[in-house]
Parts: structure tokens; C-alpha cells; sequence
């Protein structure tokens, strides 16, 4: 994971924080049906500077699924729910699943509730059509504190019956501090694993993040088969910045170090895995619209 990766995840968390406290099913037949997405960060900065025009780039590749990864005050990319799902809808996407960020501060004590912050998440993912609502990060403080990490795998689970209010699922998405951080004599990832519900919460697999930390993804889909309905598909090589998370960063899909088609194969037959994301957060001097435009022929050619 890029550190421009972890800063963006870490500034979410803090200002879902911060706001915390401010006043048609596509998954038919899942054992039949595989389907790829592309994770919106994967071209984070055209989505800033042109949102529509890398939208409509998106759909003429040939992409029909996006994740989220911004969702600020109500907004998405900084179009409320309405407005970004009739962009959506005009270019032929659709939007299953999307990532925001869900802290302690997002549970009211005091009520014994969610915020309406969370409340409004849920209800918004809900209006675009989501399946998935997923948290991708765990702050440093709920990592080491026992008590409050226990809390928030409860928070988690209520997360989980909040969105099957709506026929939807929440979700986990790990990076890699999930298999070095410790939680008695267990990986912070078994933790989660072991503490989540599975039929209220779902865990999206990113085997490019865990590689160098867990190299061996088909031993985790092994381990809890049926888990990961969702999947962050990537490939990774050496990074020229050794001090950075696992020393690996992402690449275009079969250009790197990953055994990703053994993977998904693992996946499908046993992971439960019905949404395929690509996600690509670096590029090795080229233009992400073009690596992702790549990764997708390369799934095409892998049969996906």
C-alpha cells in the first residue's frame, strides 16, 4: 500500500470523526456469476480534476462496475446521491459496493445507537444501490486497545444489522497491518475473522496489500472459505521505496510477482467470491487511465 494510500485513509478517518460529532440484485446466482469492478482510487486523481470525463473514459473500456472511495459530507466525487447516481446511470454503471470509513466515534453511547452520520452512510449507499457499505482502515488507538477493539468488532457486527435493514452487507477491507499487529497471541486479522459475524459482516480480501506480510492469499481463503464475497485484485513488484509498507507495490495485472490467477481461482471455488475489484494504486511512471484500461483486458483474457 502506497503511503498516499495510507494518508488518504487516515485523513478520511479523521474527518469521519470529525463529522461524527458535527449536528435489482447483481449478485444472482453466486456460484455462477463472477463480476469485475474497478475501485475508483485506482484513478483518484482524474476523479478529482475531472470526475464525469474519467467516468465516461471508465464505461467506454468497458467497465459496468465502480467502488467508491470518497464519500464526504453526503457527497460522492462531490455529487449528492441523486445527482451521482444519474451519472451513474447514464453511462451504464453501476455501483455495488464503496468504501467509508467507520470509527468508534460513529456509535453514540449515550443513544446506544449509530449517529446519523453513520445512519446517513448507510441510507445513501443504500439509495445508490450498494450491496456492500465497506470500512477500509482501523485507527492505531482501536489496534492496541483490546477493549476498544473489542467494542468495534461489536460496532461492526450492529454495522452489519443496520445494512441488512436495507438488503445490503457491511464489510472489512484489510491492508497489511491486519497480519503483523498482535491481539494476544493472534494476528489483529484472525481477530476480525474471528469476531465478526459472518452473516452480517463480509471481508474483502486485497491480496496485493497482504503480500509480503501473508504472501500466501490461497491459504487464507482456505482458512475461512466462504468469507471474502468481495476481492481487491492486484498484482505487485518490488518497490524502489524499501522503508514503506511491505517493500511491494501494485503493477499492472500479470506483470508482477503474484500468483493472481491461482488466486482467483482459489477464490471462486472457495472464497465465495462473486465481485472481482481491480485496484491499481501505482503505475510506474504511466498514466493510471491507461494501466487500468490494460488490467481489464488482462481480466478479459483470463476469462472474467
Amino acid at each position: 500500500m502506497t503511503s498516499s494510500r495510507r494518508s488518504f485513509l487516515k485523513n478520511s478517518a479523521i474527518a469521519a470523526t470529525a463529522a461524527a460529532f458535527m449536528p435489482n440484485d447483481i449478485f444472482a446466482s453466486p456460484a455462477r456469476i463472477q463480476r469485475v469492478g474497478i475501485q475508483l482510487y485506482s484513478v483518484r486523481d482524474a476523479m478529482k480534476t475531472d470526475p464525469a470525463g474519467t467516468l465516461k473514459k471508465l464505461a467506454d473500456m468497458g467497465y459496468k462496475h465502480v467502488e467508491h472511495a470518497n464519500y464526504i459530507d453526503r457527497k460522492f466525487y462531490g455529487w449528492t446521491a441523486k445527482e451521482f447516481k444519474k451519472r451513474l446511470d447514464d453511462l451504464g454503471l453501476q455501483m455495488p459496493s464503496g468504501h467509508t470509513v467507520m470509527t468508534p466515534a460513529h456509535w453514540d453511547a449515550a443513544t446506544n445507537d449509530f449517529t446519523d452520520v453513520w445512519k446517513h452512510t448507510v441510507e445513501d449507499a443504500a439509495y445508490m444501490g450498494q450491496k456492500f457499505v465497506i470500512s477500509p482502515w482501523l485507527d492505531d488507538k482501536v489496534r492496541h486497545d483490546t477493549d476498544l477493539l473489542k467494542r468495534t468488532m461489536d460496532q461492526f457486527n450492529k454495522s452489519g444489522e443496520l445494512c441488512q435493514k436495507f438488503d445490503m452487507k457491511f464489510g472489512y477491507h484489510n491492508h497489511d497491518f491486519e497480519f503483523t499487529t498482535m491481539v494476544g497471541d493472534m494476528r489483529l486479522f484472525d481477530y476480525i475473522m474471528q469476531n465478526t459475524d459472518p452473516n452480517k459482516v463480509s471481508q474483502q480480501l486485497d491480496i496485493g496489500n497482504m503480500y509480503g506480510r501473508e504472501n500466501d492469499a490461497i491459504s487464507i481463503i482456505n482458512k475461512y472459505p466462504g468469507r471474502f464475497v468481495s476481492m481487491h485484485v492486484k498484482d505487485e513488484i518490488k518497490s524502489a521505496d524499501k522503508t514503506e509498507g511491505t517493500g511491494y507495490e501494485s503493477t499492472i495485472l500479470g506483470r508482477g510477482v503474484l500468483p493472481v490467477k491461482e488466486v482467483l481461482k482459489a477464490a471462486k471455488k472457495t472464497g465465495g467470491t462473486v465481485y472481482l475489484i481491480i485496484e491499481q494504486e501505482s503505475y510506474q511512471g504511466l498514466d493510471p487511465i491507461d494501466c487500468v484500461k490494460i488490467d481489464l483486458q488482462t481480466m478479459k483474457k483470463w476469462g472474467y
